[in-house]
């Protein structure tokens, strides 16, 4: 049995590398839900309350992918003579 936060994190890479798109769809996650075994492990666990964790881990997923890349930017921009 995975940890919750383990099915998350996984559900929000998972559809940021399948899809590219910050919002979660409702369809996509149902389905995650439903297939990769999150029911199963946590019976009590909902669909609205499960969907509402993973667009939170996608959302700073994606904001500390963009703080790596701008910081990344500036430093190279500093480098250069």
């Amino acid at each position: 049995m995975r940890k919750l936060s383990d099915h998350i994190e996984m559900a929000a890479a998972e559809y940021w590398q399948e899809t590219g798109n910050a919002e979660l769809a409702p369809r996509w996650i149902a389905e995650y839900f439903q297939d990769c075994g999150v029911m199963d492990d946590y019976p009590n666990q909902n669909l609205i309350g499960f969907h509402a964790l993973v667009q939170k881990a996608l959302t700073l997923n994606i904001e500390r992918a963009d703080k790596v890349a701008r910081l990344q930017r500036e430093k190279s921009g500093r480098n250069k003579p």
